[in-house]
């Protein structure tokens, strides 16, 4: 049997008619930036999200960087954010001439633990970027009391969250702002590069709206030093057409997840299995687990036609472009483990209970017979 990590090609059999009408529609009319389609996602999702404002952009990666700026973070500020996370958290703080300061996790949910914010805190911290990973939210009660005790921006990463809840809020009420992408392989995605900001506030909004256009504003008139980020049209029309079908595909996910545990924990106790906060929503954009010999147990499963994905192998505070900061191995001994530990198995709303058992006798064959 063959298990693939991610297979979108169901998914779009289901939506192909709308979306190709959705398509014929923009291409007909002909206006591709910033039309109908991406003000009608905007409203959706930042209502969704339970906030005011949201603002389409190219990419989450942007979204990151545009979010840091409006809230005039610069060169000489220090950023705090996880090491355990995708680059472009802490490169989005770089490239505003920023200094990312790399923080530890919480070892059963992976996300940063604000313990380690506060500890981390110093006269040129101007915000944190808590990372929902895999789809549960961050502790954002202590987030948000050390925000307000220290005066600090919330940029919420939820690349991988939209839908998420901790104590029944969503992702953006909590924090400055939230950002998300659509990235193809992403709870919702678009088929190409996109992404989000959404707040509350309706200055920074205006902020971020200004910078996605070259800092213009009105067009031609240059006010601050912005730069090129639109979610296009075609993008925005192929959101429209998912975004319906978001919530039901959240609940399929939640239900692979709950079978992928229930087999785990009946025959594999090597295994640790995703913990879930009593009060968050998890949207389980991944599937993760911790394991001994990691990596030999990913080639014994790739052998055998499972894929998997090891969200992430090296921490950022290691990373060669960050060695100037001066972190060595051993800083953040937490976050390391989890780098030589984690495994994410396959998962989309489409993956089927024969296919998950197949993967979990495979984990269970693999540590029969390596003991």
């Amino acid at each position: 049997m063959k298990v693939t990590m991610l297979d979108l090609s169901e998914q779009y059999q289901t939506l192909k008619d709308e979306i190709l009408t959705a398509l014929d529609d923009v291409m007909s009319k002909s206006h591709f930036i910033l039309g109908d389609n991406v003000k009608k996602l905007e409203k959706d999702i930042a209502d969704y999200s339970g906030v005011a404002h949201g603002i389409g952009v190219a990419n989450g990666s942007d979204a990151i960087h545009i979010a840091l700026e409006a809230c005039g973070v610069g060169p000489g500020d220090e950023v705090i954010v996880p090491s355990f996370t995708f680059f472009a958290t802490a490169g989005a703080v770089a490239r505003t001439g920023a200094t990312p300061v790399f923080v530890e996790i919480d070892p059963k949910t992976f996300n940063i633990d604000p313990a380690s914010i506060e500890a981390a805190v110093t006269e040129k911290t101007k915000a944190i970027i808590p990372v929902h990973l895999y789809g549960q939210m961050a502790d954002m009660d202590g987030i948000v009391e050390i925000a307000k005790k220290h005066d600090l921006y919330i940029i919420e990463d939820a690349a991988q969250a939209i839908g998420a809840k901790y104590k029944g809020k969503n992702v953006g009420e909590l924090g400055t702002a939230a950002t998300y992408s659509f990235f193809p392989t992403k709870n919702l995605g678009a088929y190409g590069d996109a992404g989000m900001l959404v707040t509350k506030d309706e200055e920074l909004a205006e902020k971020m709206r200004v910078i996605r256009v070259h800092g213009s504003k009105p067009k031609y008139y240059h006010h601050v030093l912005g730069y090129n980020s639109r979610l296009d049209e075609l993008q925005a029309a192929i959101l429209n057409v998912k975004f319906p079908h978001l919530d039901s595909w959240t609940e399929l996910r939640r239900e692979k997840a709950e079978n992928y545990t229930k087999l785990l924990n009946e025959s594999v106790p090597q295994v640790v299995t995703p913990f879930i906060e009593e009060h968050n929503f998890h949207v389980f954009h991944q599937y993760t687990i911790r394991v001994e010999r990691r990596d030999e147990l990913q080639a014994f499963l790739k052998d055998n036609g499972i894929s998997t994905m090891i969200y992430y192998p090296k921490p950022l505070h290691l990373q060669p472009v960050f060695a100037e900061l001066g972190y060595k191995e051993g800083d953040l001994p937490i976050t390391e483990k989890a780098c030589a530990e984690a495994l994410s198995l396959p998962m989309f709303p489409e993956l089927k209970l024969e296919e998950q058992e197949y993967v979990v006798s495979k984990i269970a064959e693999f540590y029969s017979k390596k003991k």
